[in-house]
């Protein structure tokens, strides 16, 4: 693979045959690169780069002690090829064969599948030696190596905790890459980025600089009203603010000439979390009241689920505690449970919370997947097919954004086929897609949500499912659609959740809450066109009257709220009765909301505004 050093072996063989390390028969050799890219500039007529090549071949043959390094080995087959004319591994081939020449290659293993294992005849001349990538140890006694010049070129000094945190972290979150070239990559960013920080100018040479332009605007303003003598005062100010300026600048740069900066296991962790947005610096204390209350925030948002949000959060703090199984994701859970009670919802607000931004949630609506030809859209289309290129939905997104919560919506809708695949997913923490790259699910939250078991608990409303606050009732619900997601999915499938979550039905205090929910939600839509209503009692009782429906949920509640509050509203503003900065009292009357203006910025009675 690239960056595990292929080149690298080829440039320490030169080096032990310069120093003499070698046995006997390479003693007199000299390894020389043949630069492919120089061979072919400037050739302007056909033959010119045949002929190169055969004077590369003669030079080589008359030497008899040149082993030729090729970098990019792939590139000989089709460099310099014309209409009628051969490439550079046709020409080289009968002195390969003939044994006039020693040539070394090196390519990578999809590269030399592409170009060179199909064309047997080359193949053969070569004997194919694999690189494998280094281990961890090796990597880190690499990077030690390489330190002292990644030190001299930033001016820093690197901890070992620092080479030991570069190989280890981009060892487990950078994928895609190769050891010891990913580790290699992150020590050198960390360094390049402590060298800028130690490079901001101090302040007094900014203020210096501010009091020159201050001195010349001046200096120019005294000139053009003629008076000569302040300028000339202003000029030695000028000149001698310049003189002050040069010694600081020299005096900053020389002690920081000297200065060198450290790069601990912090500044590499930065640069891993840059690289791939997951959160791996030391928590602060802001991190810590965020991870710890995080149940509460949550419980604002999703109402009366307490035990669904506890669970889903105690699995967040084991992994930003480093206790989770590394090969595995964060957590996997499936979500049962009536429909509109908060299971997408909670899913939306765990994304918020725990990863910054809603644009962390991959959202999968498992109904696109009932057909099985469409399974094949999760990890991309197979090559030949139509979409071959665009990669798959699923794997792209987590390609891009490996730390996110990723929600597989209503999952019994899908084609048992998506159920296999997801089974990799929950216990390898992995999936391959159509181009053969892995991509890591190791730091994703996998969320199933199913209404399965819905209709048996519409039925058993009346035993009293619906009762929040009854625990056996709850428990004999957990039981009842445990029972039912058995029938729906295999063992081994519900065998790899962390746990099955159920969420219990809404009664009516949480519908109550939710109600308040929607109202604030309204509310704020309202304040950006600087109009604000007050409901009273009857018009929330009139509300929460239409809105209360158990089987259903908090949608009803939701929809209660814009046929009742909203779209009377609508037309009021419309029609131009409601204006900025005014207040509206609302109220029932006759099982509908009754509008009464109320003038915030003048005083003045009402005016009733009918519905």
């Amino acid at each position: 693979g690239a960056g595990v050093g292929e080149t690298a072996i080829v440039e320490g063989l030169a080096q032990e045959v310069t120093k003499g390390n070698v046995p006997e028969i390479l003693r007199e050799k000299r390894v020389i690169t043949l630069d492919l890219a120089l061979m072919v500039a400037g050739t302007k007529y056909r033959g010119q780069f045949e002929e190169r090549i055969k004077a590369v071949m003669d030079e080589i043959r008359r030497a008899k002690n040149i082993i030729l390094f090729i970098d990019e080995l792939h590139t000989i087959v089709g460099a310099g090829s014309a209409e009628g004319t051969m490439d550079a591994s046709n020409i080289i081939k009968p002195a390969l064969s003939r044994g006039e020449m020693q040539c070394v290659g090196a390519t990578t293993i999809n590269e030399y599948r592409k170009y060179i294992e199909k064309d047997a005849a080359l193949e053969r001349r070569f004997q194919s030696v694999k690189v494998e990538p280094p281990s961890i140890e090796d990597a880190i006694d690499i990077l030690k190596g390489l330190r002292p010049r990644y030190e001299d070129h930033h001016k820093m000094d690197l901890t070992d905790a620092a080479v030991t945190a570069a190989v280890k972290l981009s060892d487990r979150y950078i994928t895609g890459r190769f050891l010891p070239d990913k580790a290699i990559d992150i020590m050198d960013e960390a360094g390049a980025r402590a060298r800028i920080k130690a490079m901001t100018r101090p302040p007094e040479v900014k203020n210096l600089e501010l009091a020159i332009e201050e001195t010349r605007i001046k200096k120019e303003k005294a000139i053009k009203d003629q008076k000569f003598e302040e300028a000339a005062s202003m000029r030695d100010e000028e000149k001698k603010a310049k003189e002050e300026l040069e010694n600081t600048l020299t005096e900053w740069k020389k002690s920081n000439e000297d200065a060198r900066v450290k790069v601990d296991e912090d500044e590499i962790m930065y640069v891993v979390a840059k690289w791939t947005g997951i959160p791996l610096k030391r928590m602060g204390q802001g991190d810590v009241q965020k991870l710890l209350s995080m149940e509460k925030e949550i419980s604002k948002i999703v109402i009366g689920q307490s035990l669904a949000v506890e669970t889903l959060c105690k699995a967040l703090r084991r992994s930003r505690a480093d206790l989770k199984d590394p090969a595995r994701p964060i957590g996997a859970f499936m979500m049962l449970g009536p429909t509109g009670v908060g299971k997408t919802l909670l899913a939306k607000s765990l994304a918020v919370n725990m990863f910054g931004d809603s644009k962390s949630l991959v959202q999968l609506d498992m109904s696109e997947y009932m057909e099985k030809f469409n399974v094949s859209r999760l990890v991309g289309s197979p090559p030949g097919y139509v979409g071959y290129e665009e990669g798959g939905q699923l794997t792209e997104k987590v390609r891009r954004n490996p730390y996110s919560v990723v929600l597989f919506d209503e999952v019994e809708k899908a084609h048992p086929d998506v159920m296999n695949m997801l089974l990799q997913i929950l216990e390898e923490g992995k999936l391959t897609d159509s181009f053969g790259r892995l991509v890591d699910f190791r730091n994703t939250i996998i969320l199933l949500t199913s209404n399965v078991g819905a209709e048996r608990l519409k039925k058993g409303a009346t035993m009293g499912f619906t009762a929040p606050d009854d625990e056996q009732d709850y428990e004999r619900m957990k039981e009842n659609l445990t029972e039912e997601a058995k029938k729906v999915f295999r063992p081994e499938f519900l065998n790899r959740f962390d746990d099955i979550v159920v969420f219990r039905s809404l009664g009516k205090e949480e519908l109550t809450q939710i109600l308040e929910l929607e109202l604030a939600k309204v509310e704020q839509r309202l304040a950006q066109r600087d109009l604000h209503f007050e409901l009273d009692e009857s018009a929330r009782d009139l509300l929460r009257d239409k809105g209360y429906d158990p089987a259903y949920g908090a949608r009803p509640m939701r929809r209660a709220v814009e046929k009742h509050l909203e779209d009377p509203m609508a037309e009021e503003i419309i029609r131009g009765n409601l204006r900025e900065g005014e207040t509206v009292a609302i109220s029932a009357k006759d099982d509908k909301l009754v509008f009464i203006q109320k003038k915030t910025k003048a005083k003045g009675k009402g005016t009733k505004v009918s519905s």
